[in-house]
C-alpha cells in the first residue's frame, strides 16, 4: 500500500498512524474470516490469519522465506517496515504520485494506471489534475530504499 499524506504540524507521528490503520485492518479481515465461516464476532474464537508468509520473489531478499513473530502478533498480511519520505518540491510530489498510480502496473495487477479501482488517479483525472490518458510506460525515477 502506498500513500501520500499531509500530516499536522503538530503532530507528524506517521508510525502511529500506519500502526492504527494496520489493526484496524487486520481487525476487519478477521471479523470478516469469522462471519463468513458462520461464527458470530464476539462470541466464536476469531478464525487464524495467514500464517505463513510467501518467498520473497525480488529484490536484495529474494529466495527467503521470512518467519512471523508470533509474539507479536504478526500475521502475514503486512510488511514489518515502511519507507516514511518528506516531500521536498512540486516535482518531488508529481513523481511520487506518478510511483503511487504505477505500482499496480509494475506488480502485473493491471495493465494501465486507470484500470486499478482503488486508485487515487480516478479522482485526480476527474478534478483534471492528470489525463486519463496516463500511461505506466511514462513512468520515471528512483524511489524506496534505492533514492
Amino acid at each position: 500500500m502506498h500513500a501520500i499524506w499531509t500530516l499536522p504540524e503538530d503532530d507528524p507521528n506517521y508510525s502511529d498512524r500506519w500502526g492504527a490503520i494496520k489493526a484496524r485492518f487486520s481487525k476487519h479481515v478477521r471479523l470478516k474470516s469469522a462471519a463468513g465461516a458462520g461464527r458470530r464476532p464476539g462470541f466464536s474464537p476469531a478464525p487464524a490469519l495467514p500464517n505463513e508468509l510467501p518467498v520473497v520473489q525480488s529484490g536484495r531478499y529474494a529466495g527467503l522465506k521470512p518467519g512471523l513473530r508470533k509474539d507479536k502478533r504478526e500475521c502475514a498480511i503486512w510488511q514489518r517496515r515502511f519507507w516514511e519520505h518528506h516531500i521536498r518540491d512540486e516535482a518531488d510530489y508529481a513523481a511520487h504520485m506518478r510511483y503511487c498510480w504505477t505500482n499496480p502496473v509494475k506488480h502485473g495487477l493491471v495493465s494501465q494506471p486507470m484500470d486499478w479501482p482503488y486508485s487515487s488517479i480516478h479522482r485526480d483525472v476527474r478534478l483534471g489534475h492528470v489525463d486519463a490518458a496516463f500511461s505506466a510506460n511514462s513512468f520515471e525515477g528512483q524511489f524506496g530504499e534505492i533514492a
